[in-house]
């Protein structure tokens, strides 16, 4: 039989169409995770086969979901557009302008997804603007590694201190682990990094990792103390160089209170401070093991400070906080790989002798996003619930009745049967969340429905707007989403005046 490229074209055509043909045969089986298993079926034998609309892609995001998705972004960029809110540059002449209240005129007030809160609504929010606008105010937001680099945090605080008056970035971990670009901090290269959420290294017995769940030492940890060891071992110094970033919201540019906070303190410590080279400030830190916080206060914001800290053993040092005189604080605390039930296990005396120094008058947390993969039912998510209920409560109990706001998880894809769709418990996990957090007093913000709900993400990430991990926001969409959330909170203390 002689073979011509014709009659190889419609055998190829022929079988194409069959393969096509079979797809409108095939059925679908639900999996106990929510998801769906597409092909046929015999007894427990399985033969995966796309269906006809996977393999079409007819199940893409309908029209009228686009617009509506569309509408949600559009009407926020307006206001992104028309703030003076942008990163600034070194040659850039340096003019601190408030980012206006927004023009509730330019936006559909109704595109806005809202927080939801408590039973004593009126109340919670009376008390937060009292907070807001008191002489200080810190605020500090935990989360995943959707806060890596400052995300979220830095435009939600550069949006507050607009309104409410503040500088500086606050915390800042002295071993800095990912990009900053709220702070400029380095250290000498003997620190080395502890982090109480970080599994792939062995935690502390003490578990003192303060309020921001992480610490940094010059010298290495010690089991047991005793005179022998100390004859042996020679001082050693661990530097750290603080300096204003070349590049950042103009207020995050501008510090002059300096908080060290450092704890388990075993042998004498001393510390230097240079600024240009000058030494402008020297003393011993208290040496009785408890957390302290050592303060140093410049007329104005420094362009090349550094400690110096000399010690046989290190202290336990929980990172810096970089402030103004007055107004809003936001510190930011990321914790990448998090599912945020790690607080009540760390040590609860440390942890509340922080909290009182620090005094928060809100705090929130943002987690939900790395447990979703592994949810195998809907047990398994009310499970994880009631566990994040319990140490965001934890928490709560150090404060000095601080309110308190969860953050769920972003709409997030996965791969089934070829097409990328939002994790199928994560619409429950949502709902689970917002029912626990609201009945014991916590306010909640769906970042899921702000997104646009079910299967939002993939028209984020066309829009590039998110990362093609189909998790994170990239850096147009992290101000979208955070601009969200800031307006949600200024309706709401607004209509409530």
């Amino acid at each position: 039989m002689k073979y011509t490229p014709l009659k190889i074209s419609l055998y190829l055509i022929i079988v194409l169409l069959m393969l096509l043909g079979i797809t409108f045969f095939s059925d679908s089986k639900p999996l106990p995770n929510g998801t769906s298993q597409e092909g046929f079926f015999i007894g427990d034998l399985t033969v995966k086969y796309p269906k006809s609309e996977s393999f079409l892609q007819t199940n893409r995001v309908s029209k009228t979901q686009e617009i509506a998705l569309d509408s949600i972004v559009s009407n926020v960029e307006t206001i992104i557009e028309s703030t003076a809110i942008e990163t600034v540059e070194d040659d850039v002449p340096e003019i601190e302008v408030a980012p206006p209240p927004p023009d509730f005129r330019k936006i559909d007030t109704s595109k806005v997804q809202r927080i939801q809160y408590p039973e004593n609504k009126a109340e919670y929010l009376t008390k937060l603007q009292e907070s807001l606008e008191a002489n200080r105010c810190r605020i500090i937001h935990y989360g995943d590694s959707q806060l890596e680099g400052d995300r979220i945090s830095a435009y939600l605080r550069n949006r507050l201190q607009g309104l409410y008056g503040g500088h500086g970035p606050g915390f800042v971990p002295i071993v800095q682990v990912y990009e900053q670009i709220s702070n400029d901090v380095a250290a000498s290269d003997n620190w080395t990094r502890h982090a109480y959420f970080d599994r792939s290294t062995p935690r502390f017995e003490h578990k003192k990792y303060g309020a921001y769940t992480s610490m940094s030492r010059f010298t290495q940890v010690y089991d047991s103390i005793n005179d022998l060891l100390l004859d042996s071992l020679q001082i050693t110094k661990g530097s750290i160089y603080i300096a204003k970033p070349s590049r950042s919201y103009l207020r995050l540019k501008t510090f002059t209170n300096i908080g060290l906070h450092y704890g388990n303190s075993v042998t004498p410590t001393t510390i230097k401070i240079f600024n240009n080279g000058e030494l402008i400030q020297s003393d011993e830190l208290i040496n009785d093991g408890d957390y302290h916080e050592y303060t140093i206060k410049l007329a104005e914001t420094p362009d090349a400070l550094k400690i110096d800290l000399e010690s046989k053993i290190s202290p336990d040092f929980y990172g810096l906080t970089l402030d103004g005189d007055s107004g809003i604080n936001l510190d930011n605390v990321a914790m990448r790989g998090a599912s945020g039930t790690i607080f009540a296990g760390s040590n609860s005396t440390t942890f509340k002798q922080m909290y009182q120094a620090l005094d928060p008058k809100l705090v929130i947390f943002q987690y939900g996003g790395n447990a979703v993969p592994h949810f195998k039912d809907s047990l398994h998510v009310k499970r994880y619930a009631g566990y994040m209920k319990n140490h965001v409560k934890w928490v709560k109990r150090k404060t000095n009745d601080a309110n308190i706001l969860f953050i769920g998880p972003s709409d997030m894809s996965t791969t089934e049967n070829g097409q990328m769709v939002t994790y199928p418990l994560l619409p429950y996990l949502n709902e689970c969340l917002s029912e626990v957090m609201t009945e014991n007093d916590i306010a909640y913000w769906s970042i899921y429905d702000a997104m646009g709900g079910k299967n939002a993400m993939p028209y984020w990430v066309d829009q590039k707007l998110a990362a093609s991990d189909y998790t994170h926001f990239s850096p147009s969409g992290t101000k979208i989403i955070s601009e969200i959330l800031f307006l949600s909170l200024y309706l709401d203390l607004t209509e409530n005046k």
